[in-house]
This record gives C-alpha cells, sequence and structure tokens, in this order.
C-alpha cells in the first residue's frame, strides 16, 4: 500500500532538511543536529534498499508557492500556499509499505515528527 507522508515544519530560514532552519534546531547542540541528520539519512538509506521508498523530495520555500483557482471558467493565481498558517509542507515523501502501522514508523523516525508534524494520507489507487 502506498503512502505520501507530509512533512510539515515551520522554518525561519527555509533550506534541506527543514528540521536544522528551525528555530527549535538551530538551539540544539551541534552534536544533537548531527545526530538528527544522520537519522533522517540513515532512513532514506534503509528505506531504498528495502524498495519501500518510492520517492523522497525536499520542497521549495512557501513564499515561491502559487495557488490555482478556477471560478466560472477565470483562473485566478495567487501566492501560497496559506500565509496565516505557521507550519507550512516541507517536503513529501512516498512510500510503498506492507501495512499503515509501517507508515506510521517510518513517519515517527522523520526528524520533523519531533518538532512539527508529519501526515500519512494513503493513495488511492
Amino acid at each position: 500500500m502506498k503512502y505520501l507522508l507530509l512533512i510539515h515544519s515551520n522554518p525561519v530560514t527555509w533550506g534541506h532538511p527543514s528540521f536544522l532552519h528551525t528555530e527549535e534546531g538551530k538551539k540544539l547542540p551541534a552534536p544533537a543536529r548531527q545526530l538528527l541528520a544522520e537519522q533522517l539519512e540513515k532512513l532514506l538509506a534503509e528505506l531504498t534498499a528495502s524498495g519501500e521508498l518510492v520517492a523522497a523530495e525536499p520542497l521549495a520555500a512557501p513564499h515561491r508557492t502559487r495557488v490555482v483557482r478556477v471560478r466560472e471558467g477565470v483562473r485566478a493565481t495567487t501566492d501560497g500556499p496559506y500565509s496565516e498558517a505557521k507550519e507550512q509542507l516541507a517536503g513529501v515523501f512516498i512510500v510503498d509499505v506492507d501495512s499503515a502501522e509501517r507508515a506510521e514508523e517510518i513517519a515517527a523516525r522523520i526528524p520533523e515528527a519531533q518538532f512539527f508534524a508529519v501526515e500519512l494520507r494513503p493513495i488511492a489507487t
């Protein structure tokens, strides 16, 4: 079963990996920051080796986002995603796993889960 893992973050300076650029991440001692970066790299390597990782992509800064809506045949494009939101979508993983529990296990290992949230969405087939 495929899942989309939506990684949320609230970075002061957007960058990859986003947890290193947040206020919370910057407050961590250097060894703790390095440990989180290694945790992410280890997770990506394990998921690649097991064949569970379909894709993992960081997203560009929120200020580069555009939202398109068509109403009554008229296209309206605005800046996005939602400036009133403190947390923004920072990146995505697509995993192909045997169960929802496995997807949750993977989400819990993404460093941003310690600071913000990782949303799990089953991919409809």
